[in-house]
């Protein structure tokens, strides 16, 4: 190997050493990239860096990062979620595992409505678990549901993810939702097959809810709940995705449009208020600046990388995976998996699959499909032990009973059937694809 080639090896030893001793993500990238492209080429490889930079913070599409993020957190900061939970948990609470299906299809609402991974798990905990735990659910099987659930937003649109998967492979943002459609309810789907399966062998482990609690919310009143409760946020996500994988709105315009509409849901709730709005403004500057200063942290990273001569140091790594073109994606994504243990997957999208996209490109994959299964190996990185977020959100508004160790148990099962999702998308592409040939993209 070339002295350049060592120096692209050293950057990313030395990523994953800054990250592992707690330097925030975006100094990791650019730090590393900046001293080892240096080291390498001087001032000169970073020439382009400026018109890079600019590129980013002028990218029309990336206007809809913020603009979902404001949707996401002035749902979230509604309490849609308490509501959701109360009136889909009657819809089924006759059933046993009724309390589980209404779990995952809370987080399938929350996950299209909101996105935010923290606040639905926070949510779903504090009001959820408690009940479950004393109707007699496992405390492994209830916190799995809990922390499953709360994942499903990272694969189901509008979702943050899939804005940036669309950027680095260069895909359109209405073809990478169009495309995550079926595959994230094919998931949602698997999940609920699994609780029902469960339940029907074990009953006694998710018994439905009591009769009397049931009748406490009669047909007409719950009929009116789900209407009022249910009908706006599925409304307004049913527009927002519906005008962009229809081609009336751009995402941007879109994404404008379902934050406005987030801004009348509430407001017409009768819970808008100025501290509300305050609220909601600076957390979605918070999120929005950690998003974008990783952006251009990673162009800086990405330059340096392919001035080292990286990209042909990773097509000659694949050379040596057997199974061809199959073989090398299977190679990516279970690294992406293992790297999900230990790292998120904003920092493993924008180091891993820039390292081993340029081979797929010449290999001719589809990278709609490749796209849709990183995407959803990426959902696992949250609910893997040890540094799984979901687990840590989950524990830290779980009851004292419940252990650390239980949250890990119970996000065991629901790895597996990720897995076997990844497997349907995998064999079966065009779970992927079906929907953005049907609509022309």
């Amino acid at each position: 190997m070339s002295p350049n080639e060592w120096l692209a090896i050293g950057m990313i030893v030395a990523f994953f050493v800054f990250l592992l001793i707690g330097i925030p993500v975006g100094i990791s990238i650019a730090a590393t990239a900046f001293f080892f492209g240096y080291i390498g080429f001087g001032p000169m490889l970073f020439n382009l860096l400026p018109s890079r930079i600019y590129g980013v913070v002028t990218n029309y599409t990336f206007m809809a990062i913020p603009l979902f993020v404001f949707m996401g957190v002035m749902l979230e900061k509604s309490k849609l979620a308490e509501e959701l939970i109360d009136v889909i948990g009657h819809l089924f609470g006759g059933l046993s595992g009724g309390m589980g299906v209404a779990i995952i299809l809370v987080g399938v609402l929350l996950g299209a409505a909101t996105g935010i991974v923290g606040a639905t798990i926070v949510t779903l905990g504090l009001l959820t678990l408690p009940t479950l735990l004393r109707r007699g659910y496992p405390k492994t099987l209830a916190t799995g549901m809990i922390c499953a659930s709360g994942t499903l937003g990272q694969i189901i649109p509008p979702s943050l993810v899939l804005i940036l998967l669309a950027e680095i492979l260069g895909e359109s943002v209405g073809t990478m939702f169009a495309a995550a459609m079926v595959p994230g309810l094919t998931l949602a789907a698997v999940y609920i097959i699994a609780i029902l399966i469960i339940a029907k062998l074990y009953p006694h482990l998710m018994p439905p809810i009591p009769i009397e609690e049931r009748k406490a919310m009669g047909r007409r009143q719950l009929l009116v709940k789900v209407i009022t409760v249910v009908g706006p946020p599925v409304g307004l996500v049913f527009a927002v995705l519906g005008s962009i994988i229809g081609g009336i709105a751009a995402p941007t315009e879109a994404a404008a449009m379902g934050a406005l509409g987030a801004l009348l849901f509430v407001a017409c709730s009768g819970r808008l208020t100025f501290a509300l709005l305050k609220e909601v403004a600076k957390a979605t500057l918070i999120i929005s600046a950690m998003v974008f200063f990783i952006l251009i942290s990673a162009q800086v990273f990405g330059l340096a990388f392919r001035g080292l001569g990286g990209e042909h140091l990773v097509a000659r790594m694949f050379d040596w995976v057997p199974g061809g073109e199959l073989g090398a994606m299977l190679f990516m994504l279970l690294l992406m998996f293992v790297l999900g243990f230990f790292l998120e997957w904003i920092e493993i999208s924008y180091i891993a699959l820039p390292l081993f996209l340029p081979f797929f490109v010449q290999m001719g994959v589809d990278l709609v499909w490749l796209g849709i299964l990183v995407g959803l190996v990426l959902q696992t990185s949250f609910l893997t032990p040890p540094f799984g977020w979901s687990l840590f959100f989950l524990k830290g508004v779980a009851p004292k009973e419940v252990t650390t160790l239980d949250i890990y148990k119970g996000a065991l099962p629901f790895i597996g059937l990720q897995f076997v999702a990844v497997a349907l998308v995998f064999i079966f592409p065009s779970i992927a694809t079906w929907l953005p040939n049907a609509i022309g993209w």
